[in-house]
């Protein structure tokens, strides 16, 4: 009888050694998937991307499942996904870049007009508008840098006065298909298309344009630099903590100035596959590439704070668009919920991005 109370003790103190053993183990498990969530961000767009292909194949079968089909949503981002690519660079420094529709829409009229109003032949056109789009980021980088204004308040600035310039310019004129086709097809070059797995006589198969090809290039070439080089992980370090940065021996102005100089360059090539996309050369188009690019970053997992991200997230993001988007349509529904069901990924992405940090902090 006098063991009883010790007994009583025994049980309760082993009861709660195993309660606090299975909430460690629980604690564990939450901090293990959060691990992997900050390591590899592009995690969390995969997983939904892989879900959204999944559910709409269920409801839509075949007519969802198949490589035309599949490789048509491919088509459809192509844009978004390089100007994605663009925009994630200069949001990995913890900047944001407002102007990467304007300087892709404008570099697609300097190639436009290079060709017909002077004359010069498509390749200089082509290397022309590359370059105007490169000098287009590097003022944008040297206001940030070297200047020290707020990215977003440079971007908005240069947003519009590039796209003013870029009216003013062409005077609103639209080059159009017919007069491409007839004079300088290397303009239309990112639109050309080839079959894989197609039948003799054409039918079926995937297919993919140039400019697809080029979207997945620029995808991995990117993910390589920023994974493998010492540029890379510079990025990186300015996004995290520029004065850290600075101390430990980055050169902060130059790595940013480089980041926009090669986001403006993208855009320029962005500008080349528009033309390839729509066929003619507009001044008008491309409106919503801004807006677009920052959705599928966000989507696909990079921080806007800087310094967190994978360049597959954006392309994951693009895709999540892509699908959703033609899901959406392939299933009568109204156009607007694509708009309501991007608008919950992209809170829900940037819930996700904050407990991260939160419990990484």
């Amino acid at each position: 009888m006098t063991n009883a109370p010790d007994d009583y003790e025994v049980t309760v103190k082993t009861r709660h050694e195993e309660a606090v053993a299975e909430f460690a183990e629980d604690k564990g498990l939450m901090q293990r998937f959060q691990h992997a969530l900050h390591v590899t961000p592009a995690l969390v767009p995969l997983i939904v991307l892989l879900i959204s292909i999944v559910v709409f194949g269920v409801l839509l079968g075949s007519r969802f499942f198949s490589a035309s089909t599949l490789t048509l949503v491919l088509q459809q981002v192509q844009l978004v996904g390089i100007v994605a690519a663009a925009q994630t660079l200069v949001i990995l420094t913890a900047g944001i870049d407002l102007s990467v529709g304007a300087i892709m829409v404008f570099s697609s009229v300097i190639m436009g007009q290079f060709t017909f109003r002077y004359d010069l032949p498509p390749a200089v056109a082509v290397a022309c508008g590359l370059a105007a789009g490169t000098a287009f980021g590097f003022l944008n980088g040297w206001l940030v840098a070297v200047m020290k204004l707020p990215p977003f308040i440079v971007t908005l600035g240069t947003w519009q006065v590039i796209l003013a310039s870029n009216f003013l310019y062409s005077r609103n004129e639209t080059i159009r298909a017919q007069e491409i086709e007839a004079e300088a097809r290397l303009l239309q070059f990112f639109g050309n298309t080839f079959k894989i797995g197609a039948d003799e006589a054409g039918r079926g198969g995937a297919t993919f344009t140039y400019g697809v090809i080029f979207m997945l290039l620029l995808v991995a070439v990117l993910a390589y630099a920023l994974k493998y080089t010492a540029w890379g992980r510079h990025v990186y370090a300015v996004g995290d903590d520029p004065e850290a940065a600075q101390l430990s021996g980055v050169n902060v102005r130059r790595t940013l100035i480089s980041v926009y100089m090669l986001a403006g360059l993208i855009c320029a090539f962005a500008g080349w596959a528009l033309i390839g996309r729509i066929g003619s050369v507009s001044p008008t188009s491309g409106q919503e590439a801004n807006i677009q690019s920052i959705t599928a970053v966000v989507i696909g997992g990079v921080s806007l704070f800087g310094g967190r991200g994978s360049i597959f997230g954006a392309l994951f993001g693009a895709l999540i668009v892509g699908v959703f988007s033609l899901g959406l349509r392939l299933l009568g529904l109204d156009a607007q919920w694509t708009y309501f069901f991007i608008g919950v990924l992209i809170i829900g992405a940037v819930a996700v991005d904050q407990w991260i940090r939160k419990v990484s902090a």
